[in-house]
C-alpha cells in the first residue's frame, strides 16, 4: 500500500506522517518489499499501520478573479509604498480606479491628465479616503507631442524612479479632427502619444528596474488590420483623411497598434528588467469613453444593468473606511 495518495473524486490528498506506532518495526523481505512487524501482537503485514492515522494535506488554492472582482481585492495585502506609479487619463473610469487602488496600497501615484480641474478633483477624492495617500496630478495632453515632451522633461527633472507606467488614456467614437501635430486625433491619443511618452521615459524605467509598462488595449483590435490589398503595411491607414475616416475603425486600428507596440517593447526592454503587458479591460465596462457618440451611449444605457461600473465603484468606496495592510513589497504580476 502507498503511504500517500489522492482521492480520485474529491481530489483530497492524504499521507502517512510521524513515526510508527509503539511496538511496530519496519523490515524488508527477500524481494525488497517493505513489511511491518507488530512485536506486541506477534504479527506481520504489508499494510502501513500509520494509515489508520493519516493526515490530510490542506492545499491553499490561488484565488480566482472574475468580472465581479475589484482592484482592491486583487491588491489585497500588497505593500506598494516603495513604488512610483504613473497613469495616463486617471481622472475618471478605469484610470481613476487604478490610481485609487494603487494609492490606497501606499504607492506614490501620479495622475497624468489633460484636464487639470478634473485631475485635481480625482486627487481630492482619493485623499478623502486616506489622508496619507501620496497622489498628485500633472498636466499631460497626448494630443500634443509638445505637451508629451514637456511632461517627460518635468518628470525627469524631479529625479523620481518609475516602477509602473499605465498607458490608459483613450478616446473613442470621436468626430474626425486633426491634432496640432497634423495627425488624426484618435490615433495620436490612443497610440502615438503613449508611444512617444514611453520612448522619452525608457531610461527612467530601466534605472528603476524591475519595472513594467501596462498598455490598456481592447479586444476590438481583432476587427481591423494595417495592410493594403497587396498585403503590405499601409501607414496612411493610421491617420486617414476625413473622407476615409470612420471613428470605430480608427479606434480599432489604434488598439491594434497598442498590441504591436506592447509586444515589441517587451522584446526590447525585458532584458533590462522592464516588462510590458497589454490588456483588454472588458467588453461592457461602463465608463464615459462612449460619450462622443449617441448610438454608443444608447447601447451602454440599455446594457447598464448588466455592466460593471467604475463610477459606482468609486462612489461606494468613498463611504468605505480602508485599512492599509503591511506586507513585503512585491512586483505586481500581469
Amino acid at each position: 500500500m502507498k503511504t500517500q495518495w489522492e482521492h480520485p473524486k474529491t481530489g483530497k490528498k492524504k499521507r502517512c506522517a510521524g513515526a510508527l506506532p509503539y511496538g511496530w518495526e519496519q523490515e524488508t523481505d527477500d524481494k525488497g518489499q517493505i513489511f511491518y512487524v507488530d512485536h506486541i501482537n506477534k504479527r506481520t503485514t504489508y499494510f502501513d499501520p500509520r494509515q489508520a492515522f493519516t493526515i490530510e494535506d490542506l492545499q491553499v488554492k490561488p484565488k480566482r478573479y472574475d468580472g465581479n472582482s475589484t482592484a482592491l481585492e486583487i491588491l489585497h495585502a500588497r505593500d506598494l509604498s516603495d513604488r512610483v506609479v504613473l497613469i495616463t487619463g486617471a481622472n475618471s473610469g478605469i484610470g481613476f480606479e487604478t490610481a485609487r487602488s494603487f494609492a490606497l496600497h501606499g504607492a506614490h501615484v501620479i495622475l497624468a491628465c489633460r484636464n487639470q480641474s478634473r485631475a485635481s478633483k480625482a486627487v481630492s477624492l482619493i485623499m478623502e479616503e486616506w489622508r496619507k495617500a501620496r497622489v498628485e496630478a500633472m498636466t499631460l495632453d497626448l494630443a500634443s507631442l509638445r505637451s508629451v515632451r514637456e511632461f517627460a522633461e518635468i518628470f525627469k527633472a524631479r529625479k523620481l524612479p518609475l516602477h509602473i507606467l499605465v498607458c490608459n488614456a483613450a478616446v473613442c467614437t470621436q468626430p474626425w479632427n486633426l491634432t496640432e501635430d497634423g495627425l488624426e486625433t484618435t490615433f495620436q491619443i490612443c497610440h502615438l502619444g503613449h508611444f512617444h511618452l514611453v520612448q522619452l521615459l525608457q531610461d527612467v524605467l530601466r534605472h528603476s528596474a524591475p519595472a513594467r509598462v501596462v498598455v490598456v488595449s481592447s479586444e476590438s483590435h481583432r476587427f481591423t488590420d494595417l495592410v493594403d490589398s497587396c498585403g503590405k503595411v499601409e501607414l496612411n491607414l493610421l491617420s486617414p483623411p476625413q473622407k476615409k475616416y470612420w471613428s470605430m475603425l480608427a479606434y480599432n486600428r489604434a488598439k491594434l497598434c497598442n498590441i504591436l507596440f506592447s509586444s515589441e517593447l517587451h522584446r526590447r526592454m525585458s532584458p533590462h528588467g522592464v516588462t510590458c503587458n497589454a490588456l483588454h479591460p472588458g467588453n461592457m465596462m461602463y465608463t464615459s469613453i462612449h460619450r462622443s457618440w449617441w448610438l454608443m451611449t444608447l447601447l451602454f444605457t440599455f446594457a447598464r444593468p448588466f455592466t460593471k461600473s467604475m463610477r459606482s465603484r468609486a462612489a461606494e468606496a468613498s463611504h468605505t473606511r480602508v485599512s492599509i495592510p503591511r506586507a513585503p513589497a512585491v512586483t505586481l504580476q500581469s
